[in-house]
């Protein structure tokens, strides 16, 4: 299993430019490459592959245009070559229907102003042992805030620059599963916007909302942001301003998603989660915002991912599982409700129920049962695609695992 370990990096004023220049050639070399695959393409002949592009990237550093790819490593370079090679392939696999989950679109160019990163194969970096200090090629030694201890000696490691200027360098590394103590407690999790999530032993876990809280000063910086002459130097400085906040959002919110997967992850044996249709909800306008606030499919993809590395069994239930309009204690149906309904009273058996613990009690009871598993079972049509796309997280975990920091 292969996992992505981040951590913040502080280079001094010449590595910055030195990394400035690097993120420059990379994307030079990518957009370059880019651009003669689509004019062979529109000249109706084949695709180069990685070997043609690197010898022809190596004549162009002989030209006086592009000389100055010569100043940088080579490594990150190569690297980008192969990485467009991928980027093709994954693009062909999905057209042809080889590759599961939603469809890819073709590579596109690199721009300045997003994120710039650079990745170094085993030959392009050392780590010194008991030392702050990580050795990248043609750059020196950068300070490193080791927030955690690398499980392994890193294959690779990539330089990453945000919007924000902020500075990482991510390592990817082999780790072996190591189970946690199994136990008997199961737990059935219902997704909500008042309440982020339901527990079905009655715990409610309320949501930071960190874009509800910022939404007012991200409006204000936004409009400080327009107003200013393109190409200014205020412009960029109110660009950065606004790349901090939405930096600071997006940290909060993966912060208390990792805290909330690995407690449940940790406390419980088998994992039930409802299969939610969120992209097809944030096209209600009313409620898009809100709901992309919350993060649920960050959540879901942590919880899987999780639940492989410590040994935990994970399942989703399908989408069209009335959860929310059976009672849990008699399994009757009372009908369809509308969202500012939170208590109701069975009809049958007369118990009150809360409807978020009530549906989080019923999605626990439809884990168990073989033909829900993973999100199959259903009888619309569309839940074909529901278990296509549970199959493709449920085999794909360890692919989830290295874009995300799974462990905090």
């Amino acid at each position: 299993m292969k996992l992505r370990y981040r951590y913040r990096i502080y280079p001094t004023d010449q590595q910055k430019r030195l990394m400035s220049q690097l993120f420059g050639c990379c994307r030079v070399v990518f957009n370059d490459a880019l651009a003669y695959c689509q004019e062979q393409y529109r000249l109706g002949n084949k695709k180069p592959n990685s070997n043609e592009l690197s010898k022809r990237l190596t004549e162009l550093k002989k030209t006086q245009e592009k000389i100055w790819l010569g100043e940088v490593s080579s490594i990150p370079l190569q690297q980008c070559l192969r990485d467009l090679e991928q980027a093709y392939s994954n693009f062909f696999k999905s057209r042809k229907g080889q590759r599961k989950g939603k469809k890819v679109n073709p590579p596109k160019f690199k721009k300045r102003k997003s994120k710039q990163s650079a990745r170094f194969m085993d030959n392009g970096f050392k780590l010194y042992p008991n030392s702050d200090y990580i050795y990248i090629a043609k750059i020196g030694d950068i300070k490193v805030v080791w927030s955690r201890v690398l499980p392994a000696t890193p294959s690779s490691v990539t330089l990453i620059k945000d919007s924000a200027d902020r500075y990482f360098v991510s390592f990817v590394v082999e780790f072996n599963p190591q189970p946690l103590p199994e136990n008997q407690n199961s737990v059935g999790i219902d997704l909500g916007i008042t309440d982020f999530a339901t527990l079905s032993n009655g715990e409610k876990v309320k949501s930071p909302q960190p874009l509800k809280k910022q939404l007012k000063r991200l409006r204000r910086l936004q409009r400080n942001l327009s107003r200013k002459q393109k190409g200014s130097k205020r412009r960029e400085v109110a660009r950065k301003k606004l790349a901090r906040l939405h930096a600071k959002i997006s940290d909060t919110r993966s912060d208390f998603l990792h805290k909330l997967s690995t407690k449940i992850i940790c406390e419980n044996q088998t994992i039930v989660l409802e299969d939610l249709n969120v992209s097809g909800m944030i096209k209600n306008r009313k409620l898009a915002r809100a709901i992309s606030d919350l993060g649920w499919r960050s959540f879901r993809t942590m919880l899987e991912a999780k639940s492989v590395m410590y040994g935990r069994d994970f399942r989703v239930i399908d989408r069209w599982i009335p959860t929310s309009q059976t009672c849990s204690c008699c399994g009757f149906r009372g009908g369809k409700k509308e969202l500012n309904i939170r208590e109701w009273t069975c009809l049958n058996c007369g118990q009150s129920h809360d409807r978020d613990v009530n549906a989080a009690n019923n999605i626990l009871v439809a884990g168990g049962l073989s033909e829900t598993l993973n999100g199959r079972g259903g009888r619309r049509k569309t839940t074909a695609k529901v278990a296509v796309a549970s199959e493709t997280s449920t085999h794909s975990a360890f692919k989830q695992l290295s874009i995300f920091d799974l462990l905090r």
